[in-house]
């Protein structure tokens, strides 16, 4: 019996994780990751509730909590910097109705990279231009690597996927725009309190600072914009200058944290935008994690949807002699949970757009009412079947 050849493009959360389940399952994998290395550091991810169980049965549960970020909430400043609302993390915990752990995207890769490496072929420093799919494999060229015939092809490559490009139209066909920009960067600072993330808000914009006991820290800014920004998602200097014009004239600490956000290596800059398509498959492609349906870094679902993907498209690739039956047997099984997180944005939360916006939302997270809310919710790992509980292939 020959062994399925997949290849997956992207080495960040999703690729690695449905590469792991791959890799199990007894296929032969490779992963193509534009980045000449993997990337550390990074904004914060959130793994909870179906992710949670999706982490714990790929063996990392401890390595995950071992890394994890300590953030004990929030905290809310008015225009003077006074504290107005502390909103701690269990309190988050009980709106999910889940735990919540906070890791950073770059940690979570590495580990997932670690837990892959030595069954997963990984090229680095390279990317898919084009596809070539007929009804019994892939042929696949790359910008650097000679070209190689697979069974199957995952992007897994994000929001700006070069996959989705290649097998299914151009970025603009899918991309939902929500009305928001953000920015966030590696920095150091004595601004804020420790351990929590300090949130400063004008009228339709906000600044997000975490910072550990050492003053190691990210800051992240986000602001309201009616009609899409245009610029060039790979232009660095062109997104500073458009974060500085947005947040011209702000308050508070802000030059100083634009200033260090400029001087920031990993700088990063991107519409809170999410995508949608009719479907995450054409012939023996198909996609997975943001590259299909991200639904915004204001969801904080990324994580989420990237495992939970990720582990449902690997079980039932495993389950199947057939990627087109595997495909859509995956995307039946996942829409439901894409379309619920694609609901709920918290941008009302973090950027209100006005003054008394921002008071109503003191209000409300000063108010029983999250408390009430998170009584009644509660996320079921029960539609996550364990593909691997029988011998498979």
């Amino acid at each position: 019996m020959t062994i399925p050849r997949i290849l997956i493009a992207g080495a960040s959360i999703a690729g690695p994780a449905t590469a792991f389940w791959l890799a199990r399952a007894g296929f032969e994998v490779t992963i193509v990751e534009q980045s000449p290395v993997l990337r550390r550091g990074g904004n914060g991810v959130d793994i909870r509730s179906e992710a949670l169980t999706v982490i714990d049965r790929m063996g990392l549960s401890e390595d995950v909590r071992d890394r994890a970020m300590v953030n004990h909430g929030m905290r809310f400043l008015d225009r003077s910097g006074r504290q107005r609302v502390r909103f701690p993390t269990t309190e988050v915990e009980n709106m999910v109705g889940s735990e919540d752990i906070e890791i950073t995207r770059g940690d979570l890769a590495h580990l997932l990279y670690a837990a892959t490496e030595s069954d997963v072929e990984y090229i680095f420093g390279d990317t898919v231009t084009e596809l070539t799919h007929d009804d019994a494999g892939v042929d696949v060229t790359f910008a650097r690597t000679p070209g190689r015939r697979f069974d199957a092809v995952i992007g897994a490559d994000g929001i700006h996927s070069k996959v989705r490009r290649a097998a299914f139209g151009p970025e603009h066909d899918f991309r939902v725009f929500k009305q928001h920009y953000y920015a966030v960067a590696s920095i150091d600072s004595t601004m804020g309190e420790a351990f929590w993330t300090t949130f400063y808000n004008e009228p339709g914009r906000s600044v997000a600072l975490y910072r550990d006991s050492a003053g190691h820290g990210l800051v992240t800014f986000t602001f309201h914009s009616r009609t899409p920004l245009s610029y060039d998602y790979r232009d660095i200097t062109a997104q500073r200058r458009l974060l500085r014009d947005a947040f011209a004239d702000s308050g508070w600490h802000i030059p100083a944290l634009l200033d260090a956000a400029e001087a920031a290596g990993d700088f990063y800059f991107d519409a809170l935008d999410q995508v949608s398509m009719p479907s995450w498959s054409t012939g023996r492609v198909a996609l997975v994690g943001d590259a299909a349906y991200c639904a915004s870094p204001a969801s904080g679902a990324g994580a989420l949807l990237a495992l939970t993907g990720a582990y449902r498209l690997a079980g039932e690739l495993s389950r199947s002699d057939s990627p087109h039956a595997a495909f859509l047997r995956y995307e039946t099984a996942q829409r439901p949970l894409v379309a619920a997180k694609h609901a709920h944005l918290f941008t009302y939360i973090t950027v209100p757009r006005t003054r008394l916006g921002i008071v109503a939302r003191n209000i409300m997270l000063s108010s029983p009412l999250p408390r009430m809310l998170g009584r009644r919710s509660s996320h079921s790992t029960n539609n996550l079947p364990d593909y691997y509980s029988r011998p498979i292939r």
